[in-house]
């Protein structure tokens, strides 16, 4: 059998491929690094995190818990490998990126039927292929996806800074998970009114890196990876009510809550290195190091990433894709990943899981691959294919997505997770049905 090709070794690309081989069908696995980076890339490996280190809730009852539980029944390699190397995160499963990407790239390069080609790709294969080329795809390829899709939506994306663990003052940070959650996984720098304030002001008056001439024009920040500054710009006590906010916490200096307070999160097992959580920033790097070094406890940090912002692009997916993410108007071509407007780790790399799984089934002459819409997977499907609103802009896993339970329950959590468990069994099923 000739060879399929999925185009693209970040999360989406490495489930395709993994679907597809373990159905028997042979890959060829296009990576175009190290022949090229992305601006967010660096490591030659596959899979590779570029923002945070945490794949969400892990619990059933959360959407983020939930999907990865589906994603696992559908032998997800990635939901596998992050288990092996999680790192602490208190009810998130949180992984060491470098082990992560190390895992995910000798899994692909070990499978018999998986060709790892480290070449950039300017054209689209004409039939069967998955294309999961991210919200960074290269522009030699751009190109031939405008051609098929008509059009290319943008926004702009941030990653956090991370600092080395040592470099901390932990005579005023302390470990504690909200509502103490788990174990007390998370670093937190606790701020007074007084501190917040300065904070603040510096914050939101901070220069910024420019954009290019040609970013300009189209500049638009998406809302679920929004710049802390410019989340500091519509108010005052906005970040106290988002990444901020202190509720369920306790500073052991005081006994009592703190006004405001920075988390902190670990990046890698040897809990040598953490990120800021919600710290995502388009600043310069040394604003980032002036003003982060307000917070108490990194005045005198050391970075070993700064912050940084640049652009995706997304498609207009429901006018182009099929549920099982097919393009209409050639159903051997399949897209997966944050381009097809699916947003956050886990989501892209669910998607490159049903492209996979539906073009095996579509060689294989069986039926399609859809997956129940009481499934967080197969709500998400339908999300991007399906959408009627006038101005389509990615989604994440949310329980907002799914059917309500028929009867009424009035906890949300109970709620939740009656509708988790109704989306397992109704997902056992479906899976039956297909095999």
């Amino acid at each position: 059998m000739t060879p399929v090709k999925v185009i693209g070794g970040g999360m989406a690309g490495c489930e395709a491929a993994w679907a597809l081989a373990n159905a028997g069908i042979p890959v060829q696995l296009y990576e175009m690094k190290p022949q090229r980076f992305s601006p967010a890339h660096h490591s030659e490996g596959l899979a590779e995190l570029v923002c945070s280190n945490s794949l969400k809730a892990s619990r059933l009852g959360s959407a983020a818990g939930l999907l990865k539980t589906e994603m696992a029944m559908q032998g997800s390699l990635l939901v596998d490998i992050a288990h092996k190397c999680a790192v602490a995160a208190g009810g998130a499963l949180a992984v060491d990126r470098a082990q992560f990407s190390q895992m995910a790239t000798a899994a692909i390069e070990g499978h018999p039927l998986i060709e790892l080609v480290r070449e950039e790709v300017s054209e689209l294969p004409a039939e069967h292929a998955v294309i999961a080329t991210g919200p960074l795809t290269s522009d030699a390829l751009v190109p031939a996806i405008e051609a098929v899709s008509g059009a290319r939506l943008s926004f702009f994306d941030a990653a956090a800074p991370v600092v080395s663990a040592d470099s901390l003052d932990m005579t005023k940070v302390f470990a504690q998970s909200r509502y103490d959650r788990g174990e007390a996984d998370y670093l937190n720098c606790p701020m007074d009114k007084a501190e917040y304030e300065a904070f603040w002001d510096a914050l939101v008056n901070a220069e910024k890196a420019p954009l290019h001439e040609h970013d300009k024009a189209v500049f638009r920040v998406y809302e679920g990876c929004m710049p802390v500054e410019v989340l500091a710009g519509r108010g005052m006590e906005t970040l106290r009510f988002g990444p901020l906010k202190p509720v369920g916490l306790r500073d052991p200096r005081t006994g009592h809550r703190p006004w405001a307070a920075v988390q902190l999160r670990w990046e890698n097992r040897e809990r040598t290195m953490c990120s800021l959580v919600g710290f995502q920033t388009n600043l310069k790097f040394g604003e980032q190091k002036r003003v982060f070094g307000m917070i108490p406890g990194l005045e005198n940090a050391e970075y070993l990433r700064y912050g940084v912002m640049h652009r995706n692009f997304f498609l207009d997916s429901p006018r182009l894709l099929a549920a099982d993410y097919s393009l209409r108007t050639n159903g051997t071509l399949f897209f997966a990943g944050q381009m097809t407007g699916v947003e956050g780790y886990m989501e892209s790399a669910q998607s490159g899981l049903v492209a996979g799984r539906s073009l095996a089934r579509k060689l294989q002459g069986k039926s399609a691959y859809l997956l129940p819409r009481g499934t967080m997977m197969g709500a998400l499907a339908a999300y991007v294919s399906e959408s009627t609103t006038a101005d389509f802009q990615p989604m994440g896993a949310n329980m907002g997505l799914l059917p309500p339970p028929e009867t009424r329950i009035r906890g949300k959590q109970e709620r939740y997770q009656y509708v988790a468990e109704q989306a397992v069994e109704w997902l056992k099923a479906a899976l039956s049905e297909m095999d």
